[in-house]
């Protein structure tokens, strides 16, 4: 049986037809950078975490750091598995497609029609190995294919015969082998040479396993190739640290850097300290602190320690 964590703010609205893929949220007012809710879920005997993963709608990588001390093939018969399924925004515009690379995870926030509340939608994703990573910055969706073939990269194919695999040929036609799936939205950067796209892995998404694509569950990227119009911009930012507001209390969300950005956070506690010192002379300067609070140095450490990605509130009234 389900446990829900539920708060006041953070109400789900479910757009999907199956009541477990809890797609579209409405978009918090001012003063609120985080939205979802915490649920948690019992393995069955024939589960794994993965199976879990898919079902609700998480990335492996997100089940598996959310879930330490659960076994991810054969987690026990009954055992309590956490549904990281509440998140802090980006720190970037809340406009079109935000991809953050670090928690592998897409934000789309489709444009408000007249008497609609708007809302915000968010998927897993897989991202770029890190010989092959995926290119940050802003670009735009400029083409959209259903039931695409796909045309191998040189590049691709090389990396194949190199590494001792099958050669690819020259055009993989539509269907079940397809590793695009049967959707897939061209990108303006790398002269339209990146997609986001379904798989015919779906196992890989949360993970870095593409040659540098974006990779969506085949049932997320059908959603979202229906509403997304061409033209529509998309940011990709890399950011393991996110902070954010409910109301008066300060949130932190934590994930392990990208294996590229290791030695840049080397020092992993220093970086969080001066991210968060950044953040709050941010909101100094734009006149949005002006509550007496006191960051909570146990609660930070603990959200250190564990990378969870699970929002964790770290401030605390003085005494």
């Amino acid at each position: 049986m389900q446990r829900f964590l539920l708060s006041f703010f953070t109400v789900f609205v479910l757009l999907a037809t199956n009541n477990l893929r809890a797609e579209a949220w409405p978009l918090p007012p001012p003063g609120i950078d985080i939205f979802g809710q915490i649920r948690t879920t019992q393995a069955g005997r024939t589960d794994t975490l993965l199976d879990i993963a898919r079902l609700y709608d998480i990335g492996q990588t997100e089940i598996v750091l959310a879930n330490p001390h659960v076994d991810r093939w054969m987690p026990d018969d009954g055992s309590e598995v956490i549904l990281p399924s509440r998140y802090i925004f980006p720190q970037a515009e809340r406009k079109g497609i935000v991809l953050n690379l670090a928690e592998m995870r897409l934000y789309y926030f489709p444009e408000t029609r007249k008497g609609e509340k708007p809302v915000v939608m968010t998927f897993p994703t897989g991202i770029g190995r890190m010989d092959w990573d995926t290119p940050l910055g802003i670009s735009r969706i400029t083409e959209k294919k259903k039931d695409p073939t796909w045309t191998p990269p040189e590049s691709i194919k090389r990396y194949r015969i190199a590494n001792g695999e099958p050669p690819l040929p020259d055009i993989v036609p539509p269907g079940p082998d397809n590793p695009l799936g049967r959707h897939a939205m061209r990108l303006s950067i790398g002269k339209g040479s990146y997609l986001i796209h379904g798989t015919a892995k779906p196992f890989g998404v949360g993970m870095r396993v593409s040659s540098g694509c974006i990779r969506m569950y085949p049932e997320d990227i059908e959603k979202l190739f229906d509403l997304v119009p061409i033209g529509t911009q998309v940011n990709i930012v890399n950011q393991p640290i996110k902070l954010g507001w409910q109301l008066d209390s300060l949130f932190i969300e934590l994930h392990p850097p990208l294996e590229e950005d290791e030695t840049k956070y080397a020092n992993y506690k220093q970086m969080v300290i001066t991210e968060i010192n950044s953040f709050l002379m941010q909101q100094r300067n734009q006149q949005k602190l002006g509550v007496d609070f006191e960051i909570d140095h146990e609660m930070l450490d603990r959200a250190i320690a564990e990378k969870s990605g699970v929002p964790i509130m770290i401030s605390r009234t003085p005494s």
